[in-house]
């Protein structure tokens, strides 16, 4: 057997499906199922069972993933260790962060990056997720949650305010903005299923038949704002920026976050994630107010 065949369990068994491990590793579905059918019958022995769709390691499928665990936290602990002691301010480096924070933040810091240090390539995937560190999904991650693995280093850049935002156009003939539940005002939210915080918090203030759309995207939240749809809850930082809205409430302090700048920690001495630290890092420190929410005052 070699890694490519531990890979191909390790990765049908994280995503449970041939769908999620075809995409994961950048094969058809088709190909991913005569892989597994080929090393079955290799070994006479079922690695999965399946039930509607969904694959359930078999007890010989789960003794290759523990197996596949230890062999790609070995490998990656190895270039992680090589990766550290790299002091070239060139080769490739990729970030992630949300879309809010790539719309809004991170355009021009990166250009001035990219401008001193043009032998860094870089890669940002935008992505709500929290990607993982440990096992290189990205080099650098801006996250606003305090890291908490003990393997990962991070550098506090500032906290994060949100504020309810509204259109003038909006508020023409509606009630006065007071306070919760806003009464006789339509809000924008998230879709049924979100976990993050501001969606729970529009949840438990105002009543469900306020919420008239729903989105996903921060950004199309925004926009529909700017559309005259209703008021949304958005970070400052986004919010304030656009001219046409205004804030209409105070920050709400229940959803204030840290925002941190995260790599693991045996990269933080790697030459190009030190400069990225150093540069991008102090930029977004720079903006501290505007992260805040002290840029601009309640209408």
């Amino acid at each position: 057997m070699d890694w490519n065949d531990f890979r191909l369990i390790l990765t049908i068994g994280r995503h449970g499906s041939l769908k999620g491990a075809a995409k994961a590793l950048g094969h058809d579905h088709s190909t991913i199922f005569r892989w597994l059918n080929a090393l079955e019958g290799r070994y006479q022995v079922q690695l999965f069972d399946r039930k509607a769709g969904a694959y359930q390691p078999t007890e010989a499928g789960q003794r290759m993933i523990l197996a596949a665990e230890r062999m790609e936290h070995e490998a990656l602990s190895v270039d992680r260790d090589i990766s550290g002691l790299d002091t070239r301010l060139t080769g490739h480096l990729r970030i992630t962060c949300s879309e809010s924070l790539a719309y809004r933040l991170l355009n021009d810091l990166l250009a001035g990056f990219r401008a001193q240090y043009d032998g860094i390539t870089l890669e940002l995937l935008v992505d709500n997720r929290q990607l993982d560190l440990l096992r290189r999904e990205a080099d650098i991650a801006i996250r606003a949650t305090r890291p908490t693995e003990g393997d990962l280093f991070g550098r506090k850049i500032a906290e994060t305010a949100w504020a309810i935002y509204a259109t003038p156009a909006y508020l023409t003939g509606r009630p006065p903005i007071e306070t919760a539940p806003y009464a006789g005002h339509s809000f924008i939210g998230w879709h049924m299923e979100a976990a993050a915080a501001a969606a729970q918090w529009l949840t438990d203030t105002v009543a469900d038949d306020q919420i008239i759309y729903r989105s996903s995207s921060l950004i199309n939240q925004m926009m529909a704002v700017k559309a005259g749809i209703g008021m949304a809850l958005l970070p400052c930082y986004l919010g304030d920026q656009e001219a046409d809205l205004m804030r209409v409430s105070g920050t709400e302090a229940a959803l204030t976050r840290e925002l941190w700048l995260i790599t693991h920690k045996d990269l933080r001495n790697t030459a190009r994630v030190r400069a990225f630290f150093d540069m991008v890092g102090q930029g977004l420190i720079d903006r501290r107010s505007l992260l805040v929410g002290a840029s601009k005052a309640q209408a």
